[in-house]
């Protein structure tokens, strides 16, 4: 499955590490957009979709949890990896109850995410017909 194809969506508040991110992702030949909150995220969603979601738990205003939860009720199908520094057992295990693909702690390193896109992508065009 070539990764080229794959559209990633990253939504952070943390500015420098959500660029950062998104310059190392698009280095292994992802197409990476970046939103900086949860409500500029929903706002992308209607412009083009992405293939995979990395989201952050902790933001102003409307918070990982609510943007995984409207996600999973309009867009399904997009695969979304919780990418946070402040998760609990809790949050990890009401995301997965959400529909969320996986649950990542940062920093995590960026081979491990890059996979987990992968991965989440095949998942993704194994459920779509």
């Amino acid at each position: 499955m070539k990764q080229a194809g794959i559209k990633v969506l990253i939504v952070d508040d943390e500015v420098a590490l959500a660029n950062t991110l998104a310059q190392r992702l698009k280095m292994r030949d992802l197409q990476v957009q970046i939103a900086y909150n949860g409500e500029e995220a929903l706002s992308r969603l209607k412009q083009e979709e992405p293939d995979v979601m990395v989201l952050d738990l902790r933001m102003p205003g409307m918070d990982g949890m609510d943007v995984l939860k409207e996600v999973k009720k309009t867009h399904p199908h997009i695969q979304v990896i919780i990418l946070t520094g402040h998760g609990t057992d809790k949050e990890e295990e009401e995301a997965k109850i959400l529909g969320g693909f996986c649950f990542l702690k940062k920093p995590a390193e960026i081979e491990t995410l890059a996979a987990k896109i992968k991965g989440a992508f095949s998942e993704k065009c194994a459920k779509t017909p």
